[in-house]
């Protein structure tokens, strides 16, 4: 079985790369080295963003994958959840694609153009650690929101549950490269003014690593 895990950084995935025992140099495409069975798995490391996204994601994926998991930390709009819950993205919007006008933001579908700015995750077969994550709506960002007003607009705009800077663009490039491609995320921390002490981040990667080395290890 192929299964591919694509990261925007290699810290959010350092537990899972010293378990397959990659040896991290720079981003791009990483085999595992560690002998499980039937099992090829791969790390791709884009780099942040949508653009870096999309670039190594075309660059890299010129083979079918039995599953892609984009896999990382993310801030949560949805107080329903907390620092250190994983999630199943499940829908994702490039949020800032569209127009001003004046005061006004007109969102890409209003601006009647061809192409699309939401994208969802597929999944043909059932993978049980998979599916009993809790579903959230996502948006993708190229200013992470941290502005009182910015937060309220965005929210009124597309209701999401969580956001990150690499999800929509994942799931536009995974179309040609497999039937089974997700995306997996651990809250960091909530989306309100930036105040990274009360971020999250070391027990978010160790859930998220901790759940894809269960992953991996089950009978997919």
């Amino acid at each position: 079985m192929k299964i591919l895990i694509v990261s925007a950084t290699h810290f959010e995935v350092k537990p899972l790369l010293d378990y397959l025992e990659i040896e991290y140099a720079a981003p791009g495409l990483h085999v595992s080295a560690k002998n499980l069975a039937s099992k090829d798995i791969r790390v791709l490391i884009t780099g942040v963003g949508m653009v870096n996204t999309a670039y190594m994601m075309g660059r890299y994926t010129n083979t079918l994958y039995d599953l892609i998991i984009n896999a990382g930390v993310c801030g949560a709009f949805n107080t329903a959840t907390t620092p250190g819950d994983l999630v199943q993205v499940t829908t994702d919007v490039l949020s800032e694609l569209g127009a001003e006008d004046d005061d006004t933001f007109l969102t890409y579908d209003a601006l009647n153009l061809p192409g699309e700015h939401i994208f969802s995750n597929h999944l043909k077969e059932s993978f049980s650690k998979i599916d009993i994550l809790k579903k959230v709506k996502g948006i993708t960002v190229n200013t992470v929101h941290g502005n009182e007003r910015s937060i309220e607009k965005v929210k009124q705009l597309y209701n999401p549950d969580v956001e990150s800077m690499e999800g929509a663009a994942f799931y536009a490039c995974c179309k040609h490269v497999g039937e089974n491609y997700t995306q997996v995320r651990a809250i960091s921390n909530y989306v309100e003014k930036r105040d990274k002490s009360k971020w999250q981040m070391p027990l978010a990667i160790k859930n998220l690593n901790d759940f894809l080395i269960d992953l991996i290890n089950d009978k997919l």
